[in-house]
């Protein structure tokens, strides 16, 4: 068998950045973690630190200098880093999508990477007709997609928080793949050629629902019908444009996908350039929509 490639996590504190590092470890994937020096002293942190530490994954301190103009990736370091891995997978957040070419700068001059993944988990930017501010997001990512770059997209919409399906009203949701699932399948890719450098579209079958669907199997699990509020085009464009960060990105998005439908479920496949995880990948177990309400008809849980 042939020897796991060394898989170098960065953003391990952000949106999927520790299932990441979960799913690699478990995987048996030797797995370093980039870590601020400062994590291990913050309260919020250090417990997600010492668990990593204690599963045997390796820790890289020092990827940040602090200047004037806030935390910056350190070149030097970052070089560094990369020479003592073989895949480098970047789990950066939102505002800091720019600062993945100071990691494909390093990559290139460390000269041994043979997989970069970046922080893609998301839309296919290549074909999404989204309006401002999200617009602008995605013209960024969008720069990334050079040749070698693996893109991982998937489908995860709503507002991000501690809300749950519940009451006699309800804000329409669209969960279609767990953190942990999406972590699962990108972990797959690392030493698969059949991925390299093309685009993994996760679109489980099971998950694949519309939104009336998602309301009508809620409201059998709970024994009710919802009151169910409307909005128009223009009226969400303009609360789009009303609203603060992060609400403005989410609506936006939302609205490319359920207005204007750029989804993977209405685009054919181009196996030239990409392929889809549920035919690469079909002993992966991932929770279904259906199982995942039960979890919240039975205790609220989380949504991821």
């Amino acid at each position: 068998m042939a020897e796991k490639s060394k898989i170098l996590i960065i953003g391990v504190t952000e949106y999927i950045g520790k299932y990441l590092v979960e799913a690699s470890w478990k995987a048996r994937y030797p797995t370093y973690a980039s870590v601020r020096e400062s994590m291990a002293s913050n309260p919020e942190k250090s417990g997600l630190i010492e668990r990593f530490k204690s599963s045997g994954v390796s820790l890289i301190y020092s990827f940040f200098c602090s200047t004037s103009l806030g935390d910056i990736h350190h070149h030097e370091s970052l070089v560094t880093a990369m020479k003592q891995v073989d895949v480098v997978i970047s789990a950066v957040g939102p505002g800091q999508q720019s600062d993945q070419f100071k990691i494909i700068a390093a990559i290139k001059e460390a000269g041994n990477i043979k997989r970069f993944l970046p922080s893609e988990f998301g839309v296919d930017v290549d074909r999404i007709n989204v309006v401002e501010p999200a617009a602008s997001h995605f013209r960024i990512k969008a720069k990334l997609s050079v040749p070698r770059v693996c893109r991982l997209l998937s489908f995860q919409l709503g507002p991000n928080g501690r809300q749950s399906p519940a009451g006699d009203k309800i804000t329409i949701l669209v969960i279609v793949l767990k953190k942990e699932d999406i972590a699962s399948y990108t972990i797959k890719t690392v030493d698969d050629p059949r991925t390299l450098k093309k685009i993994l579209y996760l679109s489980p079958p099971a998950n694949i629902l519309t939104f009336c669907e998602i309301i009508s199997l809620w409201e059998r699990k709970i024994g009710s019908t919802l009151e169910k509020t409307y909005i128009l085009e223009d009226k969400l464009l303009k609360k789009i444009h009303e609203s603060p960060f992060p609400m403005n990105i989410i609506l936006s998005i939302s609205h490319s996908m359920f207005v204007k439908g750029d989804h993977a479920a209405n685009h054919e496949i181009d196996a030239s350039i990409g392929a889809g995880a549920s035919e690469l990948y079909p002993e992966v177990k991932y929770t279904t929509v259906d199982e995942y309400l039960n979890l919240c008809v039975v205790g609220g849980q989380e949504l991821h």
